[in-house]
């Protein structure tokens, strides 16, 4: 190959990479640029691994869904899926933006109340809701909270003072092309109430004094690339009669590769409201739940190289993350892709692997780099979701902190941890 066809290749490989990148990511003299800050100029002046994630990207998606939805639906309103990224700064975002936020559990409401999320907006989730949990939702004055089995019927009861609207969570039997662990919607999940058991406690909540029964909540997975899936969750709620509110959750996938093509904001609203057009009530409230769509592709993570080495006939380029702050790959075989900061796409094959004691610990298997060297700079993109939300201490590493990019400035928005947090714990 000639140097000119090779140049030419190796800039079609980075303008590839690139869209796998925050929108408005760039490369210029100084290799990579997020939000208008160098991927080498963000790891310097903040370490690694950082999160990075570009601000005004996350604010355009969150406008994104709520304009797109409320042309197509006017009483409707996006939920935010919090898990995805349970953060006290994107919190704040999404409050600005006029975004509801959905919390599972009592660190996410705790979290959402200290941004200013109203707490009329908060959807409670979860399969296993504690006594200590609903009180803490009850006393915060949380809008909507998710009945998922009997037993929080009976607590919801008992500790409910007031009047507290619900919604009951139907398993509708649709089973999505996802990882098994994050598929939520099939017949045999432990989360809500198949259609025959729905009846039932719908009815119970019809007759109780406490609760209100606004409506219906459908979810059935994450990381789905196809809207068919969804249609059909929708029409498996028309049977079960008319209610006032309409909870269709969330579960639109992101593009973590080269050959993921998930439907777009714009195609997976004309699905889901089509599907809600033919058989919901017009005058119902729906929401949304975005959470991985919401928040995956305006995440980068930076890390720097530790070692290259060969070792049976695979080059393995080793990181200073790796598992602790990215468990996507090892729980789900999600792929990643990434590059050098400073020389973009192309190059040889690698496997690059993290820092953790155990041969699962592998970030990406096979990845093109160019010429990858010790204290480089690697960025891998699309990590906005759930790797921070499962960033562990193993081996004793210290969470990565979260740093937001927007118009050529950054700033850390959670801090990393250090040692004596490590230790701060112990009796």
């Amino acid at each position: 190959m000639s140097s000119r066809a090779a140049a030419e290749g190796a800039s079609d490989d980075a303008a590839s990479l690139v869209e796998l990148f925050p929108r408005g990511t760039t490369v210029d003299e100084r290799g990579l640029v997020i939000a208008g800050c160098a991927a080498t100029d963000l790891a310097r002046t903040y370490a690694t691994p950082t999160l990075v994630i570009d601000e005004s990207a996350l604010r355009q998606r969150a406008r994104a869904y709520a304009s797109g939805l409320a042309r197509r639906w006017a009483n409707s309103r996006v939920v935010w899926a919090s898990k995805s990224l349970p953060c006290t700064a994107v919190y704040r975002v999404m409050a600005e933006e006029g975004l509801g936020v959905d919390v599972a559990g009592g660190g996410e409401l705790v979290m959402a109340l200290a941004a200013g999320v109203e707490p009329s907006r908060l959807v409670l989730h979860g399969n296993a809701k504690t006594d200590t949990e609903m009180a803490m939702a009850l006393a915060a004055g949380v809008g909507t909270i998710v009945v998922d089995n009997a037993d929080d019927v009976e607590r919801l009861e008992r500790l409910a003072t007031g009047e507290q609207g619900v919604l009951v969570r139907v398993t509708p039997g649709v089973r999505p092309a996802t990882h098994a662990a994050i598929s939520t919607g099939q017949a045999a999940s432990k989360f809500g109430f198949g259609l025959a058991d729905a009846p039932r406690v719908i009815e119970r909540l019809r007759a109780s004094r406490r609760l209100r029964l606004d409506g219906l909540h459908v979810h059935i997975g994450s990381q789905i690339l196809e809207t068919e899936p969804f249609e059909r969750a929708v029409e498996a709620l028309a049977p079960l009669g008319e209610f006032g509110t309409y909870d269709l959750g969330g579960g639109l996938g992101a593009r973590y590769t080269y050959d993921d093509h998930p439907p777009t904001i714009e195609e997976y609203l004309d699905a889901l409201v089509g599907a809600a057009r033919r058989v919901l009530p017009p005058t119902a409230q729906l929401l949304i739940e975005p959470g991985r769509s919401m928040i995956a592709e305006t995440g980068v993570t930076l890390y720097t190289v530790v070692s290259v080495k060969e070792n049976g006939g695979t080059t393995f380029v080793a990181v200073d993350g790796g598992m602790g702050d990215n468990l996507e790959v090892s729980l789900y075989g999600q792929r990643f892709e990434a590059t050098v900061a400073t020389r973009i796409g192309g190059g040889a094959t690698y496997t690059v692997v993290g820092r953790h004691c155990e041969s699962g610990d592998q970030l990406i298997d096979g990845v093109a780099l160019r010429d990858p060297k010790v204290g480089d700079v690697l960025a891998v993109p699309v990590t906005g979701a759930y790797c921070l939300t499962m960033a562990n201490n193993y081996n004793g590493a210290l969470r990565p902190p979260i740093v937001f990019a927007s118009e050529g400035a950054s700033r850390a928005v959670l801090r990393r941890e250090t040692y004596d947090d490590l230790v701060a714990r112990d009796l």
